[in-house]
């Protein structure tokens, strides 16, 4: 099995800055995608950032130049540092990573249990 640990999430106010880590362990062969998302109260789950293995980035407008994703493949862990938080960037935040489990087998779909991120002052 393959586990999700998120950290990092709080309350700060708008225009503060907050860093979620999210590690990945468990039987692990190799990691090709990671992201986050996040769902508002009342609201689908939406995408923030995704990164793939080699790097490539992809991010919602609502935060691109103000969050940056990252990964460290040696630990398994992706982060997302986020700037210039505002109100609407409140909700429970959620790591996603596709895992493959053992060489040339299919990959599978993990989520974290959520890090709660309240932007108020």
């Amino acid at each position: 099995q393959v586990q999700l640990v998120e950290s990092g999430g709080g309350l700060v106010q708008p225009g503060g800055s907050l860093r979620l880590d999210c590690a990945a362990s468990g039987i692990i062969f190799s990691i090709d995608a990671m992201g986050w998302y996040r769902q508002a109260p009342g609201k689908q789950r939406e995408l923030v950032a995704t990164i793939t293995g080699g790097g490539i980035t992809n991010s919602a407008d609502s935060v691109k130049g103000r969050f940056t994703i990252s990964r460290d493949n040696a630990r398994n862990t992706v982060y997302l540092q986020m700037n210039s938080l505002k109100a609407e960037d409140t909700g429970v935040y959620y790591c996603n990573a596709q895992v493959v489990i053992r060489a040339y087998g299919p990959t599978y779909q993990y989520w974290g249990q959520g890090t709660q991120v309240t932007v108020s002052s």
